[in-house]
């Protein structure tokens, strides 16, 4: 039978966003429940090599990076449903929000951490070769390319500002792009086109990823002239596909405010969102950054601001009580 959970804070979503909210949340008393969702852990559950999460000397792996994090808001009290939410209902407090299984969730305050996932290609070779030389982040993933040739698929502006990025590390990039000419804000394309190490291949398009995930990996990307239909095939050692990404926010429309990516529109500098008690952190509000320790940073930054709101909510409620 379906059960109705009651907590102080709800926290939907698990990735590093989710999970820190949830560790200052429990220390604070909150007791609060994590609503896992479709892909517990996160994004970093599909990532391997993680060498940029501080306090690690050597290359961890995301999984059980995740994994810990998870033990650790369990450790001080934290609960974990594997559930997904379905509903919501933000006419609160309290908040409701209604899972797959049919269970109920009411909570004082609500935090949002769903995240959101890269946009691929879906190409053949894109899925076995990822984690083995065909990657959605350069930021994360660009280190391991120092010295080599690598290319960059998309013509947007987080295409273009990946491709200037790996020319820290890579000793070649070749931004790859289907249509001629860049979508990107013209200050990036006069870097890109002025940079020595970023050639440009125009109307190309990716027909598959060419390589072994047992040995090597990516070996080459195969092409196809979007005019002509003529086949190309160009070797590399790393290929990053830059053509956006898309924030789990189909809950939340019409309910908050989203821009017109679909991320979640907060305070500027907080994770408060138009409604008092409902707070959005990492990936589903952040468009720009998009790393682990940022959504981190502002899944701490919601459990903190969750806490006052509470705080004010019981001494609203007492002041009620005494009148």
């Amino acid at each position: 039978m379906a059960t109705t959970h009651k907590t102080r804070m709800l926290i939907i979503g698990s990735g590093p966003a989710g999970l820190t909210a949830a560790i200052y949340g429990a220390r604070a008393g909150m007791e609060p429940i994590v609503v896992q969702g479709l892909q517990p852990g996160g994004q970093l559950t599909i990532t391997t090599d993680v060498e940029n999460y501080p306090g690690f000397r050597d290359v961890i792996q995301g999984p059980w990076l995740m994994q810990e994090m998870e033990a650790q808001a369990q450790h001080v009290g934290t609960r974990m449903m594997w559930d997904t939410i379905t509903d919501i209902d933000l006419a609160g407090p309290p908040f409701r929000a209604t899972g797959d299984s049919g269970d109920v969730y009411e909570a004082d305050t609500l935090v949002i951490a769903t995240g959101a996932q890269a946009k691929w290609l879906g190409v053949p070779g894109e899925q076995l070769l990822s984690g083995k030389g065909v990657s959605a982040c350069a930021t994360c993933d660009g280190f391991f390319y120092r010295g080599k040739k690598v290319v960059v698929i998309g013509g947007g502006n987080t295409a273009v500002e990946e491709a200037l990025y790996l020319t820290n590390h890579a000793e070649h990039v070749t931004l790859i792009h289907r249509r001629d000419s860049l979508r990107a804000e013209r200050i990036l394309q006069q870097r890109l086109h002025a940079h020595p190490k970023i050639s440009v291949l125009w109307n190309k398009a990716v027909a598959a990823f060419s390589g072994d995930p047992m040995a090597g990996g990516l070996k080459a990307v195969e092409l196809v002239d979007t005019v002509t239909g003529e086949g190309s095939r160009v070797e590399t050692d790393g290929a990053f596909v830059a053509i956006g990404h898309a924030p789990a926010t189909s809950l939340f429309a019409g309910k908050l405010a989203l821009d017109e990516s679909g991320y979640i529109v907060v305070e500027p500098g907080t994770p408060k969102t138009a409604i008092p008690g409902v707070f959005a952190c990492g990936d589903v509000m952040d468009h720009t950054y998009r790393q682990a320790v940022t959504a981190a940073g502002t899944g701490c930054m919601a459990a903190l601001d969750a806490e006052r709101f509470v705080a004010e909510l019981d001494f609203a409620t007492g002041q009620l009580t005494q009148a």
